[in-house]
């Protein structure tokens, strides 16, 4: 189905969001209120810029709604936005009867009072006599909102408030303060409402057909303003199957567990891996689809809650090389730190089984298979990662019915995405490695590598103390265009074989001098790849570099090679 087909888009004002009787609903369990006082002051001072600038408007971002009727929406991203404009439209509100001296100015701010409130917040009800509203948040959220806020009731005792139940007393209180700094007439403070936030302040409304319509959008959309996540989608569609109190009451426990442990913006990634164990093809885009074809009663809900539980903490410790997980496996810590060092994630499933159904000798032993293939498929051959989902999930089906018993049978399974030797050694041959930024680190790493095996010495990437250099300096003087053409340089500062590791004091010793100047300072090191330069080269060429990479390279092969290759 196009995109055009799944939503509508179209050019709102806040007005036009509020107005003509339309009402908004916010899902019960989506996200509670969590604005603060930077989100407030944002939007404060865009609201005092629009004011000074007749002309001017101001885009809120996207607002994502589901058509519950021609009247009532289901806001499915943008609740911090109209709540916040709610509060302040409210704060308008309380500030307006006290304006004024006289009874007739009095008067007329109090009936001002009156049409903002139909207008942006609601009509009273006439055999209740309590204000009905426009706006309905979250189970959380919402009796606070309706029985103190939008009652203009202060609660008895702030300090027993939920966290985001006082966010909204704060947030109203806090416009309430800017207010009346402003020291405005009626007309003014109702102006600043009706016609500045009415009708300056602008969102993009997109209104979706169904929740599999408002996750496509989710996984394309990149708006400012953006709050809901596909985590907050897919936890609402969960608990819309629960419909007993006490169960609702055990999966938000629950939920909330699981959520402390894998971060709510990695859910989405966790739940695909967990379901790429069994399944292929999981993608980002068919996942919220898929959990409601699988997805379907209450059972099915705490079934998959426990799988995802079971499987929590693994997937935390997997992105962190000092979980306490490691702490009785400290061998497996090392391959970790590569993993995350290789920013490769799609071997998750594999590792999920694995650490359920191996030893922990052969878990450490496929953890540094793993780690072998991510460095000669992503890192140094930087192949298509698009075909490793599939051999990952293969390899983990295996293991999970069976066929793959071990290490080395899952090696096998793996063989498609395992870099040869040939191949893998040319590339090394040819890489080029940053050195600034996040590059920094990796190229350190493969530096220490290939210094430990060198020597013999053990080097630790992120505590050893020495720096990058590089032999053709970064910024070379005039006298290296003799031997590197200027216009060539940039293709040769960055390769491996262009690179090796230097105490830092030597390194600011030599520049940018050039390598008859620098030998003495490489004789001088403790790393012998280092040494080497000064005994193996009297100059440095193109050709020479070349040749120190191939050296290099042919080191490499047996560095980072499987141990059932």
């Amino acid at each position: 189905m196009s995109a055009g087909n799944l939503l509508k888009t179209s050019d709102v004002t806040f007005l036009d969001l509020i107005g003509n009787g339309k009402k908004y609903r916010v899902p019960p369990f989506q996200r509670d209120y969590s604005w603060e006082e930077e989100q407030w002051e944002d939007l404060w001072n865009d609201i005092v810029q629009l004011e000074q600038s007749p002309d001017a408007r101001h885009y809120m971002g996207a607002l994502v709604v589901e058509a519950a009727s021609d009247r009532e929406f289901l806001v499915i991203d943008g609740q911090q936005r109209i709540a916040t404009l709610s509060l302040l439209a409210l704060a308008v509100i309380d500030l307006l009867p006290s304006l004024g001296d006289a009874e007739e100015e009095l008067s007329r701010n109090r009936e001002r009072a009156q049409g903002l409130r139909q207008r942006f917040i609601g009509e009273k009800d006439p055999a209740s006599l309590l204000e009905s509203s426009k706006l309905f948040l979250n189970q959380e959220n919402n009796g606070f909102y309706q029985d103190y806020l939008v009652q203009l009731r202060a609660p008895n005792n702030s300090r027993k408030l939920s966290h985001s139940n006082s966010l909204l007393w704060k947030c109203f209180q806090w416009f309430r303060e800017r207010l009346k700094e402003k020291n405005l007439s009626g007309e003014q403070l109702a102006s600043l409402l009706s016609e500045t936030v009415a009708r300056k302040l602008l969102f993009i409304l997109i209104s979706v057909e169904d929740e599999i319509s408002a996750y496509t959008v989710f996984e394309t959309l990149n708006a400012r303003g953006l709050e809901l996540s596909s985590t907050d989608l897919l936890k609402n569609y969960l608990f819309s199957k629960i419909k007993v109190e006490s169960d609702l009451q055990t999966l938000q426990r629950r939920w909330q567990k699981l959520m402390d442990t894998v971060r709510q913006e990695a859910f989405p990634d966790f739940l695909r891996y967990h379901l790429l164990c069994a399944l292929p093809e999981i993608r980002k885009k068919r996942l919220f689809k898929h959990v409601r074809e699988q997805v379907v009663s209450p059972q099915d809900v705490f079934d998959l809650l426990d799988a995802l539980e079971r499987r929590a903490e693994l997937f935390a410790a997997l992105n962190d090389s000092e979980h306490e997980y490691w702490q009785e496996r400290p061998e497996a810590k090392p391959y970790i730190r590569e993993l995350l060092l290789f920013r490769v994630k799609q071997m998750t499933p594999l590792l999920f089984v694995a650490f359920e159904k191996l030893d922990g000798a052969n878990f450490v032993k496929t953890l540094k298979m793993v780690s072998v293939v991510s460095f000669r498929y992503n890192v140094i051959s930087s192949l298509n990662p698009n075909a490793l989902e599939l051999a990952y999930h293969r390899a983990a089906k295996a293991v999970l019915q069976g066929q793959a018993s071990g290490p080395a049978e899952i090696f096998r399974m793996l063989a498609s995405i395992y870099v040869p030797d040939e191949k893998f050694q040319q590339d090394f041959e040819i890489k080029q490695l940053s050195t600034s930024g996040k590059g920094k680190k990796l190229a350190k790493y493969i530096l220490c590598k290939l210094e430990s095996d060198a020597s013999g010495v053990a080097r630790d990437f992120e505590v050893d103390a020495g720096s990058i250099e590089h032999i053709l300096p970064e910024n070379p003087s005039a006298a290296w265009d003799d031997n590197f053409q200027p216009s060539r340089q940039e293709d040769f500062i960055y390769r491996i074989g262009n690179l090796t590791l230097l105490e830092s004091g030597l390194n600011r010793e030599i520049g940018n001098n050039q390598l008859q100047e620098k030998l003495p300072c490489y004789k001088q090191s403790q790393y012998q790849l280092t040494q080497r330069i000064s005994a193996d080269y009297d100059d440095w060429t193109p050709a020479v570099l070349n040749a120190r990479q191939k050296l290099l390279a042919s080191r490499a092969v047996h560095i980072w090679r499987s141990d059932f290759a």
